[in-house]
């Protein structure tokens, strides 16, 4: 069996919301490991996606011009903000066991933001980055002591359909190993390097890939436009991000979710609780 038929295999099985694994399968566990990332089906459900969407387009039709091909959400206020079911996809039951396991048993979630592509180029231009060389210490992979660790991981949903041709999100896999730098002529999307993988999925998909891995957007041009979000974790002692959550602002919050949001720390058990760490 082929790694594509391998990853067919795993998308195209039943799955729905509520078939909810505690660990990743070792098939899952496989595909991470030999590409640095993974395609989940049905990783949010049809209310959810509908749900999302409407949210989404309220805040399309406030805060972006009609006349943009493209636009980023981040900076000037978190996803969590916009409402229970954008907080509620901090612990996405579909998606936790695997982060759990790729970063750890306490996850922290380090940043989100969300993207919308009309068509052509996204928010960051079309230039692929990341990869295993040279060693990143807040993005590293790595296997040790039987399990995955990464140092930032990120599972990026698809609110619309991509299909093959669309463009959307391209991987080269393999890289969050690589011991040599990619190589600067390749990095370029508008004319994609054989080496450079699209990854697609209907709506409702969601594709978990380490920060390791080089990676980028493929220029935009499907029929109707992209949109991701973005949701980022790290270890709990690691960010990458030098913003902080207040976990305040969400009094809805699960305990789980409150601790999600915590600063880096070693979660010692003495430590303050959030809102009471004093700077020294």
């Amino acid at each position: 069996m082929t790694t594509a038929t391998l990853q067919e295999s795993i998308t195209s099985a039943p799955s729905t919301v509520s078939a909810v694994r505690s660990e990743m399968t070792p098939e899952e566990r496989y595909l991470f490991d030999l590409q640095g990332y993974l395609v989940v089906p049905n990783a949010l459900s049809a209310d959810q996606l509908r749900v999302l969407n409407a949210i989404m387009d309220e805040r399309i039709a406030a805060e972006v011009d009609p006349e943009s091909t493209q636009h980023r959400f981040f900076g000037t206020g978190s996803l969590l903000g916009w409402g229970k079911p954008y907080r509620d996809l901090l612990d996405n039951p579909r998606i936790l066991p695997h982060v759990m396991e790729l970063v750890g048993p306490n996850p922290r979630f380090d940043h989100d933001y969300a993207d919308i592509i009309r068509t052509g180029h996204s928010p960051i231009g079309a230039t692929l980055h990341g990869g295993g060389a040279p060693y990143d210490e807040s993005c590293y992979y790595t296997h040790r002591d039987g399990r995955i660790r990464c140092g930032l991981m990120v599972v990026a949903y698809n609110l619309h359909d991509v299909h093959p041709g669309d463009g959307g999100f391209g991987a080269v896999p393999g890289s969050h190993k690589a011991n040599y730098p990619f190589p600067q002529q390749w990095k370029g999307l508008d004319h994609r390097n054989p080496c450079v993988t699209p990854v697609t999925g209907p709506a409702g998909t969601a594709i978990l890939f380490s920060e390791a891995m080089t990676h980028g957007a493929l220029p935009w041009h499907g029929k109707q436009e992209r949109r991701t979000l973005f949701y980022k974790y790290s270890p709990a002692a690691i960010s990458w991000s030098a913003n902080y959550y207040d976990a305040s602002k969400y009094p809805d919050l699960t305990e789980r979710q409150r601790a999600m949001l915590e600063a880096p720390n070693a979660r010692y058990g003495h430590r303050p609780k959030p809102g009471e760490a004093t700077l020294l």
